[in-house]
């Protein structure tokens, strides 16, 4: 489904407008909790310090009530005027039935009844503190009985108005909200522009992934940074950098590939029509034409067998392995080249180890040693030689073959694994080679977990080096 234009716009504008309210949301709640904890904590700590001071003053106005062996309008006077006691907003002392006996207000609340809840639960035997901030104070009562000998004579109540603390309480919140709405100014800004960078960036990303889409495997992002979206578009580069690559071998796989089949099919064309088109052919022409038809039959046959091959390996598609020993394997391939070497009068000498054994199909081997075998036959000067050599360590078997024949040219050596590639096009075509036998031997080599290596040889010719990794009995039994 392709996107137009002005959905695309859409769908960034909603990342966009997604990442500045997410993110926005996280600093406002960090703000919110840097607004509330602080103060919470602050009065907390203010109101346990209250506590502690006004209780530990009424505990001491109680005691020394305490001493008197009935309270009374004077003998309460006397008292507090001894304590001095003027730090509170109020003190009130209460006989039994809660009768003011002493206010600091003044003598209006004298001899009335005190009507606080403090009060009554204090003459009910309870030691009581309350405190709150409200209206820009803190507004502390503490209420404790008076006792003397088990018995309640009265109580003490005191209440203080504290505005100091509260307005360095509240000077510090006016302070934390300037700061949190100067922090949510900055941060709304630095959102806003990070998040078009952060957008655009991957807006450039997702058109440039939409323009490899359409086949353009050419293109290359140049995004700059050093962060997870710079890794992100070297991960793309590299992507299409390598399906540029395969692009190219898929044209040039078709395209040699066409042309390899082209050509047999030409030619047995050709010949049919020459044999369709003369009446007066004699039987020995005919009987070479049909001889060439079938050669050029059997090479189309040797072509798409190969291709076929190669298809199966690119599709993942392995073949049962078991223990394969390499030295019986090459014994027998070699029985099938004995017709070849005979043919172009090629000497093979070969040299086998013991008990080298490596765990794959005997298809896979039979062909990374026919395909070799045959190279260097086929490739080989009149009166040449093949020499073969299977041997092994601990830990790997080693299959080498060597050839005097014409050898590989330097710069085509890390050419010759690839498919269809020849070196000499017009040897190899009257050879009979398609190109695809070193592809083969390369993919079934590295299947099995092994390398291959290709070098001249002294004085002339070429050396191929085939390294396997040693199967063993032990291994077996492990698995």
């Amino acid at each position: 489904m392709r996107i137009k234009p002005r959905e695309k716009r859409k769908r960034t504008g909603s990342v966009q407008y997604k990442f500045i309210v997410s993110f926005f949301a996280l600093i406002g709640a960090l703000l919110l909790l840097m607004n509330t904890y602080p103060l919470m904590a602050s009065r907390d700590l203010v109101f346990k310090e209250k506590e502690s001071a006004l209780m530990n003053q009424a505990a001491v106005i109680s005691s020394s009530l305490s001493a008197l062996d009935t309270l009374s309008a004077n003998s309460v006077a006397q008292v507090m005027e001894l304590l001095d006691v003027t730090s509170f907003s109020r003190i009130v002392v209460t006989d039994g039935s809660a009768l003011v006996l002493y206010d600091t207000w003044g003598d209006s609340g004298i001899g009335k009844y005190a009507l606080f809840s403090e009060i009554s639960r204090a003459l009910g035997g309870e030691q009581v503190f309350r405190s709150q901030f409200a209206d820009g104070a803190f507004i502390s009562r503490a209420a404790m009985p008076v006792r003397s000998r088990s018995v309640t004579l009265g109580s003490v109540y005191l209440c203080e108005y504290d505005s100091e603390q509260a307005s360095l309480i509240l000077s510090i919140q006016n302070i934390l909200r300037v700061i949190s709405i100067a922090a949510c100014t900055v941060a709304l800004i630095l959102t806003v522009a990070f998040s078009r960078t952060l957008t655009a960036r991957i807006t450039h990303l997702a058109k440039a992934i939409q323009v490899v889409r359409g086949g353009n495997y050419a293109h290359r992002l140049d995004i700059g940074g050093n962060d997870e979206l710079t890794e992100l578009g070297n991960e793309f580069n590299n992507l299409t950098e390598r399906l540029e690559t395969t692009e190219q071998q898929r044209r040039r796989f078709v395209s040699d590939a066409s042309h390899e089949l082209k050509t047999p099919l030409a030619s047995i064309r050709l010949l049919s029509d020459s044999i369709v088109q003369s009446g007066d052919m004699d039987m020995d022409t005919m009987r070479e034409f049909v001889t060439d038809i079938g050669s050029e039959a059997e090479r189309l046959q040797r072509t798409t067998e190969k291709l076929l091959d190669l298809s199966r390996r690119d599709d993942g598609i392995e073949s049962k392995r078991s223990p394969v020993d390499i030295g019986a394997a090459l014994k027998s391939t070699l029985r099938l080249l004995t017709p070849l070497a005979d043919a172009r009068n090629v000497t093979i000498e070969y040299t086998v180890g013991q008990d080298c054994m490596v765990l794959a199909s005997e298809d896979d081997i039979h062909q990374i040693i026919f395909n070799l075998a045959e190279n260097a036959l086929k490739y080989n000067h009149d009166g040449g030689h093949v020499y073969l050599t299977v041997d092994g360590d601990e830990t790997h078997v080693f299959l080498t073959v060597e050839d005097t024949g014409i050898g590989i040219p330097e710069e085509d050596r890390s050419q010759i694994f690839s498919r269809f590639y020849r070196v000499d096009k017009a040897r190899s075509r009257e050879a009979g080679g398609s190109g695809l036998g070193l592809s083969i031997v390369s993919d079934a080599v590295a299947s099995l977990g092994g390398e291959i290596t290709v070098s001249p040889r002294t004085p002339n010719g070429t050396r191929f080096a085939v390294s396997f990794p040693r199967f063993s009995e032990k291994e077996d039994a492990e698995t």
